[in-house]
C-alpha cells in the first residue's frame, strides 16, 4: 500500500470514527458503557473474524517475532489499550456532550509523535509539532473556544486520550511486526469484549429491553466503527507514521462536529468553521512539507 493510499484510509476511518460519537451517544440513553462497549466490540469481532481466519489458512502471519514482546503479550496490550480508551470515553459520554468528547480525545494528537520517539526512536518531521499544536487549537475553536465547560464527563475523555495515544503508536508496530493486520484487529476487539464483559457483569445491570432500544447505535458502532474503522486503522498504519496517522485521526473532531450537528441538532458557530479549517489546514500542511523537502 502507498503512502497516500494508507492516508486516504486513515481518512476514511476519521470520518467513520466522527459519526460514531452520535449513535455512542444515543445508546448511554439506554445502556450502561461497559454494556455497549461490550456489545459493540464483540459484534465487531464478527465482522472481522472471518478475514482473521482466512489470513490465518493463508499463512500470511510470519513466525513469533524474537527479541521482544512475543504474539500474545502484543495482541493482549493492544486489547487493554483498545478497552482502557474505548471504555473510559463511552463514560465520558454519559454525562458530556458529542461537540467537548471529540474536541477532548483529540489530545492524543500530540502525544502519539512523542511517544513513538520515546519508544521507538520514530522521530517526526519538524512540521509534525506545529501542525499537532494547529490541530488542538482547531478543535478548541470547533467547541466555541471560551464557551467550553468542563463536566465530570470530560475529564473522563481526556484520562482515555493516553491508552488512545499508545493504542496508535503500538498498533502500527505490532501489525508490521505481526505481518497479521486482521488477526491483531479481531485479538484486540475479542480482549475488549471481554475486559467489558466482566466490568459490565460487575457494574452494571442489561436487559434484552435496553439491548433493543440500543440496537440502532450498537450496530453502527460494532459493525462499522470497530469491525470495519478499527480493522481499516490496522491495515493503513502499517504503511504510515505514528505521527502521520495521528493528525489524520485527529480530523474525526470536524466529522464529529458536522455530524453532530445533522443528526443531534448541535450548530457550528463562526469559531467552529474555522476550526474545522485549521485542523484541515494542518493535516494538509503536514502531508505536502516532508514530499515537498523530498523532491526539492
Amino acid at each position: 500500500m502507498k503512502r497516500w493510499q494508507a492516508d486516504g484510509l486513515l481518512l476514511a476511518v476519521a470520518a467513520i470514527w466522527g459519526l460514531a460519537f452520535v449513535p455512542q451517544s444515543w445508546g448511554m440513553e439506554s445502556l450502561g458503557p461497559m454494556s455497549f462497549t461490550a456489545l459493540r466490540f464483540a459484534l465487531g469481532t464478527l465482522v472481522v473474524a472471518p478475514l482473521a481466519w482466512r489470513e490465518h489458512r493463508l499463512g500470511a502471519a510470519p513466525p513469533a517475532p524474537t527479541g521482544g514482546p512475543s504474539r500474545p503479550l502484543l495482541l493482549a496490550a493492544l486489547g487493554v489499550l483498545i478497552f482502557l480508551g474505548a471504555a473510559l470515553q463511552q463514560i465520558g459520554l454519559v454525562t458530556t456532550s458529542v461537540t467537548n468528547a471529540s474536541f477532548l480525545t483529540a489530545l492524543y494528537v500530540p502525544t502519539v509523535p512523542l511517544l513513538a520517539w520515546l519508544m521507538f526512536g520514530q522521530r517526526p518531521h519538524w512540521v509534525v509539532w506545529p501542525a499537532a499544536l494547529g490541530c488542538l487549537a482547531g478543535t478548541w475553536l470547533l467547541t466555541g473556544a471560551h464557551a467550553v465547560e468542563m463536566v465530570v464527563g470530560d475529564w473522563w475523555v481526556i484520562a482515555s486520550s493516553l491508552p488512545w495515544a499508545m493504542h496508535v503508536v503500538l498498533v502500527g508496530w505490532a501489525a508490521g511486526r505481526l505481518g497479521a493486520p486482521y488477526t491483531v484487529a479481531c485479538a484486540q476487539f475479542v480482549v475488549c469484549a471481554l475486559l467489558s464483559t466482566v466490568a459490565a457483569g460487575f457494574l452494571e445491570t442489561i436487559s434484552l429491553e435496553a439491548i433493543r432500544a440500543a440496537a440502532g447505535a450498537i450496530a453502527y458502532t460494532g459493525l462499522v466503527s470497530v469491525g470495519i474503522g478499527y480493522t481499516a486503522q490496522v491495515v493503513a498504519q502499517r504503511h504510515a507514521h505514528p505521527a502521520d496517522a495521528a493528525l489524520l485521526l485527529s480530523s474525526e473532531t470536524v466529522f464529529a462536529a458536522i455530524f453532530g450537528a445533522l443528526l443531534a441538532g448541535d450548530r457550528l458557530s463562526p469559531s467552529g468553521w474555522a476550526g474545522c479549517g485549521l485542523i484541515l489546514g494542518c493535516i494538509v500542511l503536514a502531508q505536502l512539507v516532508p514530499l515537498w523537502r523530498r523532491r526539492f
